[in-house]
């Protein structure tokens, strides 16, 4: 079988958008360097598969993300699809200043719901991070920019163990309120489960916040990734983050597996008459193209299935 038997449910939405960050999230940590062309051409295949919402790279600081260090060129040769969106992420004001100058239109910020992860990963306390990104969305939204904050260890930290959910809704509420378009619930190390899932999208509600600002990024770390997602879109989620041939982790933090492989949540989507938009099979070959060039399989298991 080269698609799923597709058998509609009535308790999910009808489309489903994928918020594409292979091309970021996914190769940031590659530890051998990806020639830029292979980016590029990284960012046009998925295009033509079908994908509207790529996140082209990070304009992190070079030493913090060797893999990225590349940024500003890529994005001055990328020629941009009409209609697709193609998001930065940036980390301060100077990234946003940099992002501005390339004449990027759309921004996302990185922000921790517990305290250690903030110190490494962003080198500040969770107050001092809210701090750094006021300005940053303000003058964003100023330019006319659209931004996305990610809230990442939302399920569990390495350090601290699980998060507690009302720490999470006050991080992801600040940031909301800020003037942030989407927030991503990210389940950085893949502890996540399915009730744990439903118990944090409601807390969101309870406070307030509707579900069409959330969407969901999740970690196959311990097999969750595809039963936590389902758990999301019933609770009215329609934004999914996953990564081509399932690559990625976080640099930051070792028990961070691959994301959530695109091929794998399409499979399921299609096969529960979700729309996507996706064409699954140009997906796989882009992605069994990206592991001949990585030099390993790919982790996911649609594409190790049909390749």
């Amino acid at each position: 079988m080269r698609e799923p038997y597709p058998v509609p449910a009535a308790d999910l939405p009808k489309r489903v958008t994928i918020y594409e960050v292979g091309p970021r999230d996914g190769l940031q940590n590659e530890k051998e360097i990806v020639p830029v062309e292979v980016k590029l051409q990284f960012l046009d295949r998925l295009v033509a598969a079908g994908l509207t919402v790529v996140e082209a790279t990070s304009l992190v600081r070079p030493e913090w993300v060797p893999q990225l260090a590349d940024a500003e060129e890529l994005l001055s040769r990328l020629t941009p699809e009409p209609g697709v969106r193609y998001p930065v992420l940036v980390p301060n004001e100077r990234g946003l200043e940099r992002a501005l100058r390339l004449g990027v239109t759309e921004i996302a910020i990185f922000a921790s719901a517990t305290e250690t992860f903030a110190r490494r990963n962003l080198n500040r306390s969770m107050a001092e991070s809210m701090k750094m990104f006021a300005p940053v969305v303000e003058r964003a939204l100023a330019a006319g920019l659209r931004v996305r904050a990610y809230v990442s260890m939302c399920f569990g930290d390495p350090w601290e163990g699980p998060t507690p959910i009302s720490q999470v809704v006050d991080v992801g509420t600040r940031l909301l309120d800020m003037g942030c378009h989407e927030l991503s619930l990210g389940d950085t190390i893949g502890v996540g489960t399915p009730g744990h899932v439903t118990a944090l999208l409601r807390a969101f509600t309870e406070r307030g916040v509707g579900v069409d600002r959330l969407a969901v990024h999740f970690h196959d770390t311990y097999g969750q990734a595809l039963a936590n997602t389902l758990a999301a879109l019933r609770a009215g989620v329609t934004v999914v983050d996953a990564s081509a041939g399932g690559i990625g982790g976080c640099p930051y933090a070792e028990s961070a597996t691959g994301n959530l492989a695109t091929e794998d949540l399409v499979w399921m989507l299609h096969g529960l008459g979700v729309e996507t938009g996706v064409d699954l099979a140009a997906l796989v070959e882009t992605s069994t193209w990206l592991a001949d060039r990585l030099g390993r399989p790919s982790p996911s298991r649609v594409v190790q299935a049909l390749s």
